[in-house]
């Protein structure tokens, strides 16, 4: 996954003394490893790219302490076609629709993602969607993970665009996740209380972290346990990037299936990449304040694994 190209987001680096003395473009390259330096190069002498507040050249050397801001550009499409991939419609009226995604595919046009996501077949199901996001995220009011099934909706206007994304804002949109994690909880509900940002350690991922973390809230309530495995609902409070599975890892139960923060032997499993599927969606409708709730059920694949558990 290529880092906030993918979600528009800016994004600091604090340089320690590994960094040191490197061209910030180097360092950038290798960051951000599905960016190519040139293109890096470019962001920095346009301006995407600070340090310390202020502009650099692209063979600026890095200092310890130095403050990194990226904020890159969206990408630049010469035309967003809309595409007749069928879509799995829960609701739709004149102001929003709702749809149940299928596990690989993206919701909005980005780096290497032109086509064949989200965006598009919802272009050519609905001809009319909000634009307060632009020409590259039309109707876009939240997001789901490409390797993530479920739930989100789309608005149609304006109006219902800037209602829902303010419900969003204000934690009364209810989201609740279905996840198969690796280990047995042994608390049958609890609740994740901790920030994420970008790790330090490794700048494609996120993580818990006290600095530069955002404020993050992971409700949880268990459904099955297994012998090696667990079901668990989970409840976002927030919805910062990755957080479920930034915070199953957190307290050491990552997603079964998860190829950026899940365990290596789950790579030999057999398991239908990553386990988790936005269940159930709820909010107020923008224009007759009727409170709406959807429920997907599990995909055929994610449903089989947890069968092949019982069974196991």
């Amino acid at each position: 996954m290529i880092p906030s190209t993918d979600e528009f987001e800016a994004f600091a680096l604090e340089i320690g003394e590994d960094e040191a003395g490197e061209r910030i473009d180097k360092m950038l390259a290798e960051a951000l490893e599905d960016v190519s330096r040139s293109q890096l190069q470019d962001w920095v002498r346009d301006g995407h790219v600070t340090v310390n507040g202020a502009a650099v050249k692209p063979n600026y050397k890095l200092s310890v302490g130095d403050e990194v801001v990226v904020r890159p550009p969206e990408p630049e499409l010469t035309e967003l076609v809309p595409e007749p991939i069928p879509l799995d419609v829960k609701y739709e009226d004149s102001d929003v629709i709702v749809v149940n995604k299928p596990r690989g595919m993206v919701v909005h046009p980005a780096v290497g993602h032109r086509s064949g996501t989200l965006v598009n077949a919802l272009m050519y199901h609905c001809k009319d969607l909000s634009g307060i996001n632009g020409e590259i995220r039309p109707g876009i009011v939240h997001r789901i993970d490409k390797d993530t099934s479920g739930l989100l909706m789309a608005a149609k206007n304006d109006v219902a665009h800037n209602s829902l994304a303010a419900q969003l804002k204000e934690h009364s949109v209810t989201r609740r996740y279905v996840a198969v994690v690796h280990g047995v909880l042994q608390h049958d509900q609890g609740t994740i209380d901790a920030p994420i940002g970008r790790d330090p350690q490794d700048r494609k991922l996120f993580t818990v972290t006290d600095r530069g973390g955002k404020h993050a809230v992971t409700h949880f309530v268990v459904l099955e346990r297994f012998a090696e495995h667990t079901v668990v609902e989970l409840m976002l409070e927030t919805g910062r990037t990755h957080q479920i599975r930034v915070h199953m890892k957190f307290i050491g139960h990552p997603l079964v299936g998860d190829p950026v923060y899940g365990r290596s032997r789950t790579r030999t499993m057999n398991v239908p990449g990553q386990a988790l599927h936005a269940a159930v969606l709820g909010f107020t409708h923008p224009r007759t304040g009727e409170r709406l709730t959807f429920e997907a059920p599990i995909p055929d694949e994610m449903q089989e694994f947890i069968e092949h558990l019982r069974l196991s």
